[in-house]
């Protein structure tokens, strides 16, 4: 069954799913007017989205045990990371914590989203969700999560990461997509946050995005264990259209230096 292309009401406003033009079987869904999420109904590898396939990359990177992965995905729109990870990872449980109740609903009714336990869609604000987990409760936490062009400030803050980091396991990852300005404000300020919980960070942008000439995304990462580039995650980076790079501890440290981090 294919989606039905059209308008709905959701709490917190509309959801529009229109077919992509360009894409057989390829659908957008956009949240109150802004481009959310992009699924290709039975092929759930395909990620149109550049920074989903960086997220993508970084986390297959960084996995080397996945049986029974534990996966957090804050933000959901369409689930397409989480459909993602549960096709490569079948034996994965994938939590998708979504603010709009009836958004979940409809993008469980419209795409082919696996079922719970594979993933299972979770109504709720995510920081409040975040701050209730247990500790040691998750093995990947995912961010993406956004009001309008930007991430609500308590997702972005050093007490958010604390509670993150808490709910990870021992080495778990924390991976964010955030959208900055071409000041790079946004992404400085979040990684001297980070830099006050984990211990090894890490970034992921396209060569443009980095040098500050345009509003864009950063994949912002953040592990106590090791984080590397790896010749899978630089064939994933440089393969797309739009190639990205991979930068180390020491490059961010140096990047975000002098910035402040954000505060509750």
């Amino acid at each position: 069954m294919s989606p039905t292309p059209g308008t709905y009401d959701i709490s917190t406003g509309t959801a529009e799913i229109q077919p992509d033009d360009l894409r057989r079987d390829g659908y957008l869904l956009y949240v109150n007017g802004v481009p959310s999420s992009h699924i290709v109904v039975g092929e759930p590898r395909e990620l149109e989205f550049e920074y989903m396939r960086w997220i993508a990359g970084m986390v297959e990177s960084f996995v080397d045990k996945p049986e029974k992965l534990r996966i957090t995905h804050l933000g959901g729109g369409a689930c397409t990371l989480a459909r993602y990870f549960a096709d490569v990872w079948p034996t994965s449980r994938n939590t998708v914590v979504e603010l709009d109740a009836k958004l979940g609903e409809l993008v469980r009714e419209q795409f082919d989203i696996p079922r719970s336990p594979t993933v299972k869609i979770r109504a709720g604000d995510a920081r409040e969700v975040t701050d209730g987990f247990l500790p040691a409760s998750r093995d990947i936490i995912i961010r993406d999560v956004f009001s309008g062009n930007t991430t609500p400030k308590n997702l972005s803050t050093v007490d958010f990461y604390r509670s993150a980091h808490r709910s990870l396991a021992p080495g778990g990852l924390y991976v964010a997509n955030c959208g900055t300005h071409a000041d790079l404000k946004e992404a400085k300020e979040e990684l001297a946050g980070m830099a006050e919980v984990f211990e090894h960070l890490g970034v992921i942008a396209d060569p443009p995005m980095l040098k500050g000439r345009r509003y864009g995304n950063v994949v912002l990462i953040g592990s106590d264990a090791p984080l590397a580039s790896t010749p899978e995650l630089n064939r994933t980076l440089l393969g797309g259209a739009m190639p990205a790079q991979f930068k180390d501890d020491a490059w961010v440290r140096s990047f975000f230096s002098g910035a402040r981090s954000r505060r509750d």
